[in-house]
């Protein structure tokens, strides 16, 4: 039996209960009980398999760079994959359903995909802000019969759980910029010293070496001086992402403030956290700043590196060290690194 012919009585059941006062209640009660997105979009996925089974469900919405991503599914695989992109796509830039027998014969799929496909808007505020995606990779004679009525009350219906997952990647949207430096980009001193507390607690758990670095940049005050503030904000931008780009995707790279960063290298020792240190100067000593903008600036940096339990038992303690220790550095003159307690 093909996808929609099974669907057919399950969707007449789910008709008379969209009718009621009960279901009403249940998804505006269960769809707002929590404000990680997440778990909103696990919840709607759960909903949607409980009121019709499918191989997979998937809700599809945009992420804090504003990507459409995958925020919770159930059964999707690689080869269900273009046709989840398929549909999302189309719905979120039309804003209509897509309700499909046979994707790779619809117009709206573009050639991509295959199979029995509901793709439903997730409406809020007259805008569509996802979509929830039930697949079978097998074709049907016919497009799933979920319209008239039942399409309209299933609409209407899934407002309530939208509403909760806007809100909720609202709130995402408001903490991420909370811990985020709004130059670089990168992680910022209030994030850097939460993540530190944990790891500091974690790496003591698990007697695990837990490191950090702090770095200055050397000579950047001259850039303010030279070319001015705008360029000067310019280079920390580059020289931000030289950075990011030395350090590892467990690692957390942060703007500590002014031309000051630092890196949180889990599970890393003082050889690997040195060696880290040793690419992060080799790379700024490289790097020609603001070519971009037709100039040639030269920076290098002055970095200290501590490791936990070595040099410290406190996060405190541990960033501590790792400040003097690139202080160390400065006094020494500059361009250089240091380990606490070498």
């Amino acid at each position: 039996m093909d996808p929609s012919a099974r669907w057919k009585p399950r969707l007449k059941t789910l008709r008379a209960r969209l009718a009621t006062r009960e279901t009403l209640l249940q998804v505006t009660r269960d769809a707002n009980a929590t404000t990680e997105a997440t778990k909103v979009a696990e919840w709607l996925v759960r909903q949607a398999n409980s009121w019709l089974p499918a191989p997979c469900w998937a809700v599809v919405a945009r992420d804090n760079s504003d990507r459409l991503t995958v925020m919770a599914d159930s059964g999707l695989t690689p080869s269900l994959g273009p046709s989840l992109w398929s549909a999302a796509e189309w719905v979120m830039s039309h804003g209509d359903d897509l309700l499909t027998g046979d994707l790779s014969k619809d117009l709206r799929a573009s050639g991509r995909g295959i199979g029995t496909v509901i793709a439903l808007p997730l409406n809020c505020r007259g805008q569509v802000i996802g979509v929830l995606v039930g697949l079978d990779s097998q074709i049907s004679s016919a497009a799933p019969a979920v319209a008239g009525g039942l399409l309209v009350a299933l609409q209407a219906l899934l407002e309530i759980p939208a509403i909760a997952l806007d809100n909720a990647l609202a709130l995402q949207r408001v903490e991420a910029l909370s811990v985020t430096d709004d130059l670089t980009l990168l992680s910022n001193s209030r994030y850097l010293n939460q993540v530190l507390r944990q790891e500091t607690k974690r790496a003591m758990r698990s007697k695990r070496p837990l490191s950090i670095l702090f770095l200055d940049l050397d000579g950047f005050k001259s850039v303010n001086d030279t070319h001015g503030h705008l360029y000067g904000s310019k280079a920390l931008v580059e020289a931000g992402a030289v950075i990011r780009d030395c350090a590892r995707e467990t690692d957390v790279v942060a703007r500590f403030g002014g031309d000051e960063f630092a890196l949180i290298l889990p599970d890393t020792g003082p050889g690997g956290a040195k060696a880290v240190a040793m690419r992060i100067r080799d790379r700024m000593r490289a790097h020609q700043f603001l070519t971009s903008d037709g100039l040639s600036v030269r920076l290098t940096a002055s970095i200290g590196v501590a490791t936990l339990p070595d040099a410290a038992q406190t996060a405190e303690e541990l960033l501590k060290a790792a400040d003097m220790a690139m202080y160390k550095v400065k006094a020494e003159g500059k361009d250089g690194i240091h380990v606490a307690q070498e």
